[in-house]
């Protein structure tokens, strides 16, 4: 047991906690668990046969190999996935990792609406988003709402207008 303890620690030492919880004498919640060297032993497991890799996988810089499965639906594509690679390049626990993740995905968002739109599918955003439960459900924070992007889109627009006109008179 102390053999394979020093191992993973030693393996991923690069890794900042890595191996943290390995050692039982180390054990953070002795007193208030019933110990019974059962969660040590995990360490032992045979690892699963690995799932074939067919798509393109976005892994985690701070993880040595491949979980044995991952998930293979939505590949990154297009801008969304230009962002989501540039993301994986810093560590989980920085801005630089999230903060575009949350883009890509805003991005994929507007990528599925073109991409229904090519299909000859218009999607129905209102019901898609819940428009109809929020309508029936909480009327006034949806009219809250619907005069926000009113009054967003009516300031875009007018700004948008006045920046075409004073261009073209000068």
């Amino acid at each position: 047991m102390e053999n394979i303890t020093e191992n993973v620690v030693n393996e991923h030492s690069h890794i900042k906690g890595w191996g943290i919880d390995a050692d039982p004498a180390n054990e953070p919640t002795y007193p208030m668990k019933m110990y019974t060297g059962d969660d040590h032993r995990r360490m032992n497991y045979e690892r699963p046969p690995m799932q074939p890799k067919n798509v393109e996988i976005l892994q985690s810089n701070e993880r040595p190999s491949l979980p044995a499965v991952f998930g293979t639906s939505t590949p990154p594509t297009g801008l969304s996935g230009k962002i989501r690679r540039y993301a994986f390049k810093f560590s989980e626990g920085s801005w630089g990792h999230w903060l575009p993740l949350m883009l890509a995905d805003r991005v994929n968002v507007v990528e599925g609406i073109v991409d229904d739109l090519k299909q000859g599918y218009v999607p129905n955003i209102f019901k898609e988003r819940g428009w109809n439960a929020e309508w029936k459900y909480n009327r006034n924070k949806a009219i809250q709402k619907i005069a926000i992007g009113v009054a967003v889109t009516s300031f875009l627009l007018t700004v948008l207008v006045y920046r075409k006109d004073n261009k073209s008179s000068n």
